[in-house]
Parts: structure tokens; sequence; C-alpha cells
């Protein structure tokens, strides 16, 4: 183009424009600042907000006051011991100087241990709400971050917040998760967690005698701490949060009861006896499920009805509507299930039977339930060798009347196997073997300290505990092949009637084992309910009649409505899908 300009005599010029410097900068730098900001970025997602991106090494405790609702010891049942505990900590923090001047040392750590869901950390705020003081509460597993050191910084400075605002308490929930054993783990003696329980027990010991801090922890797994975490001066006293007895669980079903409109007719002694080893959670979630329940079904009060659907729901989950069983298949586990039923009423160490049902709830297809007389801390081997005979009733139940056997005792063959080998190897209850414990426990938590430890007994006892174990198992299934041989024409008769009505409850099955006309037995239990369905829609008119009339958005009134799933649920004994 130049050459053909200069040749035709074109005067022309060139002119480079240069670019700005802005933009030069701009291009230089604006890779490094996008990676700045990626980072400011990453680093706000992992510590929670703009404002805590230097702020690793800061407790994450979340601060109650005095202003905030209190909970106070009126807000626990169930748990009486450990409220009597508890009290003296209360009046230690109401008045330090009155220990103090005697020169009396008051526990500088309690250990609130039991069953996940009883109470251990309502507890732990009932003593701050009695007290009055501020209470900071944290996870043990907000102590451990990727970054090393974080977790021992964070503990700093909890217990440098708590110096400013004593006399309060500390409650680390979890304890477990920052507390287990030191040298339990295949990463050594050198990780974060160690070092950040290291330094909570400097900070325990660092407790001058006049500072008015109470630490409290709360753990279901008080096996795996620490012992160094337990000593006295440290967790001073340790106190058990366990499940609660009968009256304990009448009494946390009127604490969650309160301000629920429950029917005359509901009993919480009743339910308190249907519900043995429930938690208070559990209780908790018992009495909303059954006003879930009470709302679906357009009521104005909660009956014993929803109340005792909630029972199954709580165990067993809900009812499988839409789980269609072929006619063999409701054989078989009315089979199964009465199979159950027998071998338990004839042992005579066995739970009574409760209920019996071929309507699948979760995973079951059916389900017979055993309840004890009583609340029980020990169980004699007698006992045990008949709930074996009775887990294993529902498989020999099958074999008698199909000559053929199915998947649906697989859950009933492994517990029956767990319990026989605890029998062997932990109860030392071996007639050949003596009252000899073999091996560790199968929930030992210890897998680094453990490893590349052998078993502590040879291959011939090895194979004498399985011999045991097959000798066991197996008398147990001949015990209940006998009853149910013996007792076949009831056997045959309570599973077809067990098909046609699905659920038998405990007089039903009795009266019909006594000898009653079961026709003129289920005509009363009918009359019974249509007694108590009329007496329910009465409490309900009542009940409409003080209050205004409910109204659909259509502007039709809201009619009660419901029918109801009677009585409680045992887990065990479930015949299960494949």
């Amino acid at each position: 183009m130049e050459e053909f300009l200069l040749t035709n005599n074109v005067e022309f010029n060139t002119d480079i424009q240069e670019s700005s410097i802005w933009v030069t900068l701009l291009s230089t730098f604006a890779p490094i600042l996008l990676m700045i900001v990626f980072f400011i970025f990453l680093m706000n997602q992992m510590q929670g907000g703009g404002s805590k991106v230097m702020s690793f090494g800061k407790s994450r405790a979340k601060r109650l006051t005095v202003d905030q609702p209190k909970v106070t010891f009126k807000d626990v049942a169930g748990a009486d011991e450990a409220v009597e505990e508890l009290e003296e900590i209360k009046e230690f923090l109401e008045n330090p100087k009155r220990f103090q001047s005697l020169g009396a040392r008051i526990p500088k750590g309690v250990l609130l241990f039991g069953p996940p869901g009883t109470g251990k950390t309502l507890l732990a705020r009932a003593v701050a709400g009695e007290a009055g003081v501020p209470f900071f509460s944290i996870s043990g597993s907000d102590f451990v971050e990727m970054f090393v050191g974080v977790g021992a910084s964070r503990v700093r400075d909890l217990f440098e917040q708590a110096k400013q605002n004593q006399p309060c308490i500390i409650f680390i929930d979890e304890i477990d998760a920052v507390g287990r054993h030191r040298g339990a783990g295949l990463g050594g003696g050198h990780d974060e967690r160690e070092q950040t329980l290291n330094q909570l027990l400097v900070e325990m010991d660092g407790f001058e005698a006049n500072e008015s801090i109470i630490i409290m922890a709360a753990t279901n797994r008080p096996d795996i701490l620490d012992p160094a975490l337990l000593r006295p001066g440290r967790f001073d006293r340790q106190i058990i949060v366990d499940r609660p007895d009968r009256e304990g669980r009448k009494a946390i079903l009127a604490v969650h009861s309160k301000g629920k409109p429950l029917s005359p007719t509901v009993e919480l002694d009743v339910l308190a006896a249907q519900t043995p080893g429930f938690t208070g959670a559990d209780l908790a979630n018992l009495v909303n499920e059954a006003a879930l329940l009470a709302a679906r079904r357009r009521k104005r009060i909660i009956e014993m009805d929803e109340l005792d659907e909630a029972v199954l729901r709580v165990i067993a989950g809900p009812e499988k509507k839409s789980r269609l069983l072929s006619e063999e298949e409701k054989l078989i586990t009315a089979y199964h299930e009465t199979g159950h039923a027998l071998v338990a009423h004839y042992l005579p160490n066995a739970d009574p039977v409760h209920k019996i049902s071929i309507i699948s709830r979760g995973q079951a297809l059916g389900y017979t339930i055993t309840l004890p007389t009583e609340d029980k801390f020990m169980v004699k081997k007698k006992e045990i060798l008949d709930k074996l005979s009775h887990m294993l009733a529902g498989r020999v139940a099958e074999e008698i009347r199909f000559d053929d056997i199915t998947t649906g005792a697989s859950n009933d063959l492994q517990r029956a196997t767990e319990t026989a080998r605890r029998m062997i190897t932990q109860y030392g209850m071996s007639e050949n073997l003596g009252p000899l414990t073999f091996g560790h426990d199968p929930a030992q938590p210890f897998v680094g300290r453990d490893y590349g430890m052998g078993q502590e007994y040879s291959d011939e006892t090895a194979e004498k505990i399985d011999a045991e174990i097959r000798r066991v198992v197996d008398e147990a299934y001949e015990t209940a092949n006998r009853i149910l041989t013996e007792h076949r024409q009831e056997l045959d008769k309570l599973s077809l009637l067990l098909i046609e009505q699905e659920t038998i409850d405990r007089e039903e099955f009795e009266a019909i084992l006594a000898g009653q006309d079961p026709v003129e037995v289920f005509k009363a239990r009918d009359e019974a309910r249509a007694r108590k369905s009329a007496e329910s829609k009465r409490l309900q008119r009542q009940r409409r009649s003080r209050e205004p009339e409910e109204v659909e958005p259509d502007g039709r009134e809201r009619v009660a409505t419901g029918g109801a799933t009677p009585m409680a649920a045992h887990q065990e004994d479930q015949i299960q899908v494949p």
C-alpha cells in the first residue's frame, strides 16, 4: 500500500496511537485482583462471613444471656436424680461466697452422659436458667478446623470470654468430638484434635480458686474420653442421664402435653407403659406426631387413637398403604407373625404379646409387639434363651406350614445370632467355656490403638465359641419348633383370623387362646370401638361449640373426620422386605 501511494505522488503520514496507562495497568493487575477477590470469597465461606475472614482463632460459642427465654428445672422431667445433683451447682453460681467462706471447692467440671435424646443439653440450659448467669454453648466439633492451631486458639478465646463474664457456664456439647482418647487414631499423636484437647486440659487446670466458672459437657460415649479429662480437678462430677422409667415417661409426657388439647379419655399412665425404652426426645416427637395427626384428621382435640398411632410412627414409621401384598405373601406374613406370638405366649420368661399385625410399616411387612410388664435393668439367662426362641419362631412357623423358608426372617436371624454371640463372648453364659469373656467389645472405638493386635484367644477357642453359638441357636430353634408343633391348630386358626382382621390386640389374642368364640370376641371389640367413636364425636362437638368455627378457603365449614390405628408397636419381631 505504501509503495502504491508513493508511486502516485500521494502525500501521507502515519500516527501510531499509544494505549492509555490505565488500560495497561488494568490488563496487568486484573488477574491478580481477581485471584485476591476469589481467595477472600473462599475465606468468607469457610469462616461464615466477611467480618471473620481473619478470625480463625475466635471462639464460635453462642452466648445465652439472662434476658433471653429461660429454661428451668420445671421444664425437666424424668431425671430427678440428675436435677438433684445439679441443684448444688446452681446454688454455687447464685452465692459462691457461701461455699468459699467455708473453704469448699465446687466441682470445676460436670460431665453429663447417657443415651442420645435423654435431655443432657436441656439440663445444662436449666442450670444456667435457674442460676441466672451467662451460658456459653459450643459443640465439640466447632473447635477443630483445617488449619493447625485454630482449635487451641478457640479454646483460649472461649475461656477468656468466660473469665470476663463470670460467674458463668461453659457448655461443650458432644465433647467426644474433641476429647477422644489420645493416640487412638491412625494419624498418631500430633493431629489438630489432640492439640485442642491438650489446650482444653491446660485451661481447666488454669482456673483460680475464686473463679466462678463451671464447665459442663455432654456425651453419649463416655468410654472413649481421655482419662486425663475425667480425673479429679477437671470433670469431677459425672452424672448419668439415663432413659426414664415408667413414672419418668409419664412426667415427660405431661410436660410435652402442656398447652395441647388432650381428650379426657387420654391416659398418660397407659401410654407410658406402652413406651419402654423411649427417651425424652422420643416422647416429645410422639406427642408432636399425635398433634399433627389430629390436625390432619380435622379434630379439635388429641385423642388416644392419635397417640397410639404416633407410637407406631415413631418406632416403625408410617403405614405403607401403597404396599399391596399378594394373597400368598399375606398368608406367609400371617403365619410368621402368629409364630412369634404363640411362642412368646407359651414361654414362661418371654414378654407378654401386646399386638399382632400384618399391616406394612417402614421396611416391615408385619410386626408382633411384646411389652414387658415392668422396666428391667438386668436380664436373666432364661429370659435371653426364651427371647432367642421368640426371635426364631417366625422362621419356624414358615417352615412348618409351607415346608419352605423366605427372606422375611433375615432381621430375626441377625438379631438372634448377635444375641447368642454376646451370651458367649460378653456375658459368660456358656456351659462349656465357663464364666469368661472373649475379645473386645464390637463397638470398640480405638482402632488406632488396637491396630495390629491379634485376637486374644487361640484358633481352637474361636472354634469352640462358634460351636457354642451354633448350639445355643439350634436349641432355641428346637424349642420354638416344639411349641408350634404342639399348638399347630392354634397356629392355623390365628393365622387365618389375622388375615381376616389384619390386626389382633392382646385382649383378643388371649381370649381366643382361652377358647372363646372368635366371632363373639371381635363383635365385642367392634361394639367397644363404636362406643369409643361416639364418645369421640361428642367430645369433638363440645370442643367445637366452645370455639369459633374454622372456615376452608372455599367458604365451607371444616368438618372433623378421621379413624385411627390403635395401640403401640415394638420394633422387634418384624418380617422384613427382602
